[in-house]
């Protein structure tokens, strides 16, 4: 018998997978084409909302956004920022999660245009809007023989004490 690749989720792991999150400036983002069904793929900007939830500013023209609407399920792809070596040794996470919009409040607002000041010349034309990709689970690849399974909790913000 095979042994699960799998490795028991561990506190570094979940660590790695919040840091991968709160240093994501962009994505992979996986929707459901709603005229075909067919999977979907685009890049998208990301950052984090105030739990560590992955939050995207996207276009209500975009193909990604008409999928959503039709079909909140989404896969998000993060890699870390690294620009050398073997990519496919460097850390990456895959979540599957939900897409539901989200007001662009003034604390969004605010530390979304602190981590992007060049998004303000797009920021408040009518069809960009917040959405909030609420994880479902995640699998962490933290480089070669690093894969981890995550519940929401392994990868959002632990509750302050």
């Amino acid at each position: 018998m095979k042994k699960d690749p799998i490795r028991e989720t561990t506190d570094e792991a979940r660590d790695l997978a919040r840091q991968l999150l709160a240093q994501a400036r962009h994505a992979s983002l996986g929707t459901i084409d709603p005229e075909t069904g067919v999977p979907l793929v685009t890049r998208i900007a990301l950052q984090t909302d105030a739990d560590g939830a992955p939050l995207a500013l996207l276009s209500g023209l975009a193909a990604h956004t008409r999928a959503l609407a039709a079909d909140p399920r989404a896969g998000l792809l993060i890699v870390a920022d690294v620009a050398k070596g073997d990519a496919m040794t460097h850390a990456r996470l895959s979540i599957l999660g939900r897409a539901v919009p989200a007001p662009a409040d003034t604390e969004r607002r605010a530390r979304w245009l602190t981590r992007d000041p060049k998004a303000k010349v797009y920021f408040d034309l009518p069809d960009f809007r917040f959405w909030r990709i609420e994880p479902v689970s995640g699998l962490l690849n933290g480089g070669v023989c690093q894969a981890f399974r995550l519940l929401p909790s392994d990868m959002l913000n632990p509750p302050a004490e």
